[in-house]
């Protein structure tokens, strides 16, 4: 069990939200009770609406906040102009960068990283592997059991933390193929940035009219919200750190509940009623179907 409090980390936008309210996001950011920012593109390579002027400018905004900044890289690298920007974008990190493409692993040449939750890695022989490599905080993949993270916590390398996506529409799939374009008709090269018209995705319903997948161009992800609130559980199976993935409707909200669980040392978070179809789970960390929820 770890003794020390855990930290609240706001992950990466994995939509394509306008300029303007990214930065207003970032902006309200500085001011919100979080410990740890990562900045950057996840999805798609072509998604740019924020320059690198922008992205060292809310950098630098929530280090003077006192928030702790990592840049993170794609999940899914296709072409050598994106190996390049994943090689820019770790060379001018400030401290740590997200890795989650074995190529950004590869190239940080021992340098200090997170391992994301992307990355391939289900036991301690891996996760003593990727700390030699320079991991010093590993962002376990959002199918890993409780009951395997407190195995894994026990075995960690000395001085590693270890962190889980406790909130937020999970991270299924990538695939080479756009979703979004394809849902509209047009090709992936001509996209016309249609995913920016669905600031949480698209999601998809089964035949039964329940809420299944969400479509966030070549991501798949889970329609239902994870919503890791027992608090107790997670404190037991070593987790530091708890990421939350932002959200266009009530994240400030959610950010506000799990502080204050935090801060109360409560046993569990009380988060409010889910803003996004699909409603909330909690499968995957109980080792049951992802999709169900003890609540």
């Amino acid at each position: 069990m770890s003794t020390r409090p855990m930290k609240l980390a706001v992950g990466p936008v994995l939509y394509l939200w306008d300029r303007r309210v990214a930065l207003d996001f970032y902006a309200a950011l500085c001011e919100a009770p979080v410990d740890i920012v990562y900045l950057g593109e996840v999805v798609c390579s072509k998604r740019r609406l924020l320059h690198k002027e922008d992205w060292a400018t809310v950098a630098g905004a929530l280090a003077a906040a006192g928030k702790e900044v990592v840049y993170s890289t794609l999940a899914l690298i296709e072409a050598e102009s994106e190996l390049a920007t994943m090689a820019r974008i770790i060379d001018r990190a400030p401290a740590l960068f997200e890795a989650n493409d074995m190529a950004a692993v590869q190239h940080a040449a021992g340098r200090a990283f997170v391992a994301g939750p992307h990355l391939n890695i289900y036991n301690a022989a891996t996760l003593h592997w990727m700390a030699a490599q320079g991991a010093r905080r590993w962002a376990a993949p959002v199918e890993l059991p409780l009951a395997t993270l407190a195995e894994l916590g026990a075995a960690r390398p000395d001085g590693l933390e270890i962190e889980v996506f406790a909130y937020g529409r999970l991270p299924l799939a990538f695939s080479a193929r756009c979703f979004t374009a394809r849902a509209h008709n047009r090709p992936k090269d001509e996209c016309g940035f249609i995913c920016g018209d669905f600031p949480d995705g698209i999601t998809l319903y089964s035949r039964e009219d329940q809420p299944f997948l969400t479509l966030n161009g070549i991501q798949t992800q889970s329609a239902a919200v994870q919503a890791a609130t027992d608090l107790e559980a997670l404190r037991a199976a070593g987790v530091d750190i708890l990421r939350l993935s932002p959200q266009s409707q009530g994240f400030a909200a959610v950010v506000a509940a799990y502080r204050a669980a935090l801060d109360s040392n409560a046993a569990v978070a009380t988060l409010p009623a889910a803003a996004l179809p699909g409603g909330y789970c909690d499968g995957y960390l109980r080792g049951e179907a992802g999709i169900s929820h003890a609540g």
